[in-house]
């Protein structure tokens, strides 16, 4: 769910803090994905597909585009959204849903085909966008790339929506800092409102509107003097509200050092044999989509070589794409998904 109505509140009220852009624009950049919510798009999109297929052809569009991607992982998410998530497994026509962590064998199967595309995944303590917060505050990444709005109480400055790989579509950025300037408030005071919003980790006050709870918050700043000046007859506070357990989840980002970060050549065998013959997926349109790719490195390189020879290369050799970019000492657990945590870098 993310934040009920925040993305309508920041048009409507902070128009200065989006952008509009297009795929090309975050060429050389290092993006953080929820891989969750990407997973989601594809059973959405084609649920009569493996969403293995659009994961193999969203993450070499990205390459193509010098675009590092870093895939995250969910791990064992918060108590207190047990409740959200059941709704969800119920929707879904799940039995029950996934409390524990344990990553589920379409998870592992991701794992496996992004290690066999040369690119870095990481496995969050917690809910996967928490850490992708965490990773651009800490500088490892660019930018998170997610549909769920609640990226942005979790304080990441940059949140990228709409990064579908598609070459006619409009990529929708939002800027923290920009967002705090035009609200007048600041990162904590963004939670309150948040939470008032409606959120995934507690109930929010009913018959509560976003512009009447950013008024709220501009004028009390804080949720327990916010609750001193509603009317109990038409915005009822709920019984045991455990807002400061919400507030604590989003302001409390895990303290975990960033990992390295190392991106390979993909391996096209190991993906045809990993997708074909157990996935089902027609090898001539693995093996097709896997030569445009190369052809497509081939003419950025054999471009870049020419702006050298002129005397008028902007950017890195196509070969320098695939190396380590940020060296840090290696914390993050991926072990559990069967992934290294180092590689080695390519040659």
């Amino acid at each position: 769910m993310g934040i009920t109505k925040l993305a309508d509140l920041i048009r409507s009220e902070a128009p200065g803090a989006v952008s509009y852009k297009e795929i090309s624009d975050y060429t050389g950049k290092v993006i953080a994905l929820d891989t969750s919510i990407v997973m989601n798009q594809f059973r959405a999109a084609t649920p009569s597909l493996s969403p293995l297929t659009g994961l193999f052809f969203r993450t070499l569009t990205f390459l193509e585009h010098d675009i590092r991607p870093v895939f995250v992982f969910d791990g064992k998410p918060p108590g207190e959204k047990k409740h959200v998530l059941e709704k969800r497994a119920e929707a879904a026509g799940w039995n029950f849903p996934n409390c524990t962590g344990t990553p589920s064998s379409q998870t592992r199967d991701c794992v496996q085909l992004l290690k066999h595309l040369g690119v870095p995944v990481i496995q969050a303590p917690g809910d996967a966008e928490a850490l992708c917060a965490h990773l651009v505050r800490e500088g490892t990444v660019d930018a998170v790339a997610s549909e769920d709005m609640d990226t942005l109480p979790f304080g990441a400055s940059v949140l990228i929506r709409q990064l579908n790989a598609k070459r006619d579509s409009e990529v929708i950025e939002y800027s923290l800092p920009k967002l705090l300037e035009k609200l007048q408030i600041n990162h904590k005071e963004l939670v309150d409102l948040c939470i008032l919003l409606g959120c995934d980790y507690c109930d929010k006050i009913p018959g509560l509107g976003p512009k009447r709870a950013l008024t709220l918050i501009q004028k009390h700043r804080t949720i327990e003097d916010v609750v001193l000046h509603v009317k109990r007859e038409t915005h009822p506070v709920p019984h045991f509200w455990k807002y400061k357990e919400a507030r604590k989840i989003f302001l409390d980002a895990p303290q975990t050092a960033a990992p390295e970060l190392t991106w390979t050549e993909p391996d096209e065998e190991a993906v045809v044999e990993f997708l074909c013959p157990a996935k089902r997926i027609k090898e001539e349109r693995v093996r097709r989509r896997m030569e445009r790719f190369r052809e497509f490195r081939k003419n950025r390189r054999e471009e870049r070589e020419k702006e050298k020879a002129a005397g008028n290369s902007r950017q890195t050799r196509m070969e320098d794409f695939f190396r380590v970019t940020r060296k840090r000492e290696q914390t993050v657990d991926a072990d559990s998904l069967g992934v290294n945590k180092k590689r080695p870098k390519s040659k």
